[in-house]
């Protein structure tokens, strides 16, 4: 009990340092007073895994077409809008893709950045619903445990790197990913029209390719 009693202090003791080194730009951002919204959003997201194909279980799948049509072309947008912003505002600031320090200053191309890189990390919120789409369609083969771990652990880490790191060479990941994201929900977003449309999205298995590619070089 006691060794349990220190280990509580020390990590709390640990975690009001950190807050000491934080950035102190996106403090009063949404979302980045604490981590509490946001596990509290990820313990939801993981109570929805468990209790949604229970609800589906004895219901016909939703269609969902006119949601997905709107879901997929919403995060084009939004993903473009990431890219496009992390893309100008580190060639304005002399971005080195290969090795760059985090600046905390109110430059404005650096705050710039910081806001890019934290509107990736709602993005890996909004994209919660992907897998409430899965299951609600009772598309079940497609939440794996990757796909889960993966959905779940970005929004918590990312959390932590616009806490700490908006900045610096974190923008490459974001930037390089944002890009590939447009392409992947252009793909789903035409693929939800049908088999009409269906068709003539031949280029599915380049978009894999460029995704296996990324893989080694960024978290996302």
């Amino acid at each position: 009990m006691e060794l349990t009693t220190h280990l509580i202090n020390d990590t709390i003791n640990l975690y009001k340092w950190a807050l000491t080194i934080a950035d102190k730009r996106v403090e009063k951002w949404p979302l980045m007073d604490n981590p509490l919204p946001t596990l509290a959003i990820s313990s939801s997201y993981l109570l929805f895994l468990w209790l949604g194909p229970k609800y589906m279980q004895n219901r016909e799948p939703f269609q969902l077409k006119k949601t997905l049509i709107l879901y997929n072309f919403s995060m084009v947008v939004f993903n473009f809008f990431i890219c496009k912003e992390l893309f100008l505002a580190a060639r304005a600031a002399g971005y080195s893709y290969i090795c760059q320090s985090v600046d905390y200053s109110d430059d404005p191309n650096e705050v710039r950045i910081a806001a890019a890189l934290w509107w990736y990390f709602i993005s890996k919120g909004v994209e919660y619903l992907d897998t409430v789409f899965f299951i609600l369609r009772k598309k079940f083969n497609q939440v794996s445990f990757l796909h889960v771990y993966h959905h779940c652990t970005m929004f918590t880490l990312w959390w932590i790197g616009i806490k700490w790191v908006a900045g610096g060479q974190s923008f490459f990941g974001a930037h390089m990913n944002a890009a590939i994201h447009v392409l992947m929900y252009l793909y789903y977003g035409l693929a939800s029209f049908g088999p009409k449309i269906q068709k003539y999205l031949w280029w599915k298995k380049y978009l894999t390719v460029i995704q296996m590619v990324r893989d080694p070089f960024t978290v996302t």
